[in-house]
């Protein structure tokens, strides 16, 4: 059996590990939303509370041989992104996910914008150090709200300050460790390398 020390577990975890509290969240709306996306996108790198550096799914196609199944790559899926939102008493960032839901589809009938230019955004979710320096950054592109958690009251929820959860469905995203990831940055060419994801 091979003899490993915590000298040896120190080696290799280097800075000590990356810590969950240490992130940014940068959300863009979309100009349609609000008079000033630049108000709301700094609001959100205070308020957004909770996050989470996105997933890498790959489907996966049986083909069946005598008996056997081969396993090949089959289509790319992306999750939904969810997020957790303080709330102020300004009340500004839910009332932009609100006109944000009601321009995607209006709440008293069906009709909702038929321009997805209007509704689709983007957003970038920084990993930080315990330093404040970058370690990776993630961007969410064609991001929408597909759901605008409630908010619970109580008499007896004492201590606490109101939160809720916006959940955004997402086209695809990047990610990068040195500044931000752009959609530049992703080849169109299917034989290039997606030195974005790997860099």
């Amino acid at each position: 059996m091979s003899q490993r020390s915590i000298e040896d577990f120190k080696a290799v975890l280097q800075g000590g590990g990356v810590r969950p509290t240490m992130f940014e969240v940068e959300l863009t709306f979309p100009s349609a939303i609000t008079a000033d996306s630049t108000l709301a996108t700094n609001e959100s790198t205070f308020l957004v509370k909770a996050a989470a550096l996105p997933a890498s799914n790959v489907g996966v196609i049986e083909v069946p041989f005598r008996g056997r199944k081969l396993k090949v790559s089959g289509d790319r899926t992306f999750d939904p992104w969810a997020t957790t939102v303080i709330n102020d008493v300004s009340f500004n960032l839910r009332s932009t996910f609100e006109k944000w839901a009601e321009k995607i589809q209006n709440h008293n009938y069906a009709l909702g914008s038929t321009s997805l230019s209007e509704y689709f955004a983007s957003a970038i979710v920084r990993q930080l150090d315990r330093d404040g320096t970058q370690l990776r950054a993630y961007r969410f592109e064609g991001i929408w709200p597909s759901t605008v958690g409630e908010i619970g009251l109580a008499f007896d929820s004492t201590d606490v300050v109101e939160e809720y959860e916006v959940s955004f469905n997402v086209q695809y995203w990047t990610a990068t460790n040195d500044g931000d990831p752009t959609v530049s940055s992703v080849p169109r060419d299917p034989s290039g390398s997606l030195n974005s994801i790997n860099s």
